[in-house]
């Protein structure tokens, strides 16, 4: 079913349809493919010149790709764990993941302990690999919530603000979506301008979990509550809650690892010609 969406006072207006075109009777919707696309995106950015920074390509393609694997799983716990009234009449509806309920950091979550798993077996530096990838995962976090918009869905709280979004006539609201995506794209940015003058392994990795996480626990405060997962009912989101524990976290880890002198924390160096055809030790 299409949507009426306007902007009132850019003077945007649009119907949107969250069915992109149909293979046969079954529908495929923006929001996959905006998805996949993000995934694309971000996968290329983490593999560009990855090798100058410790990395071999190859293995940015398989991290990516059983990140993204793990990833949704972890983030469907993650959300099934907070929303266990939605499932408690039919069990089965947990695996119904096409009708939404996937939880982001739940899925950071679930990424990171692939990457990390991944780089044990391929015996190559964790926090280097975690800080190469990082800039990849945001740009499709970036990407990715424009999925959210074709469907209409995770938005905020009323306002008058100049970027308003009325949906179907209704009383504008924040677009959510809108902000989260322009906070993770400079996010983005910063991450390409200072990642190469890092001291430590980890620092980069760690900035993209303060950034996104200062941002998300503001924006979490602006959502309408129909979106929102609570640990104590009404009073205590489960996102802010994560958000705060997760800056708190990483601003004690940048700070250790910063002052700390072992040799796994600092800097790898870039890939030889010669490396290129054997594994990383």
């Amino acid at each position: 079913m299409s949507n009426h969406v306007c902007f009132p006072h850019l003077g945007i207006d649009l119907i949107i349809d969250p069915v992109a075109f149909h293979i046969g009777s079954k529908p495929i919707y923006w929001y996959a493919l905006i998805i996949l696309f993000g995934f694309l995106c971000g996968l290329a950015l983490a593999a560009y010149r990855s090798e100058k920074r410790g990395l071999k390509s190859e293995y940015v393609w398989d991290i990516a790709i059983l990140g993204i694997l793990v990833g949704i799983v972890c983030a469907r716990i993650y959300y099934v764990l907070f929303a266990l009234d939605e499932f408690k009449d039919n069990f089965l509806d947990v695996f119904k993941v096409w009708e939404g309920g996937l939880a982001i950091y739940g899925g950071i979550i679930g990424a990171v302990i692939s990457t990390t798993l991944y780089c044990r077996w391929r015996k190559i530096n964790v926090l280097n690999t975690l800080d190469v990838c990082c800039v990849g995962l945001l740009l499709g976090q970036a990407i990715g919530r424009w999925g959210n918009f074709m469907n209409c869905e995770v938005y905020g709280l009323p306002t008058d603000f100049f970027l308003g979004m009325s949906i179907s006539g209704a009383e504008p609201v924040h677009p959510l979506f809108l902000y989260e995506s322009v906070w993770s794209l400079i996010g983005v940015v910063l991450i390409l301008i200072f990642r190469d003058k890092k001291k430590r392994n980890g620092q980069v990795f760690l900035g993209y979990l303060i950034w996104y996480s200062t941002g998300r626990f503001f924006l979490e405060g602006m959502r309408n509550t129909h979106y929102i997962l609570y640990i104590i009912p009404d009073v205590l989101p489960v996102s802010q809650f994560v958000a705060l524990l997760l800056i708190a976290a990483s601003i004690a880890g940048f700070i250790a690892i910063t002052i700390s002198d072992k040799d796994v924390f600092k800097p790898i160096p870039p890939i030889t010609k010669t490396q290129k055809g054997t594994e990383a030790e």
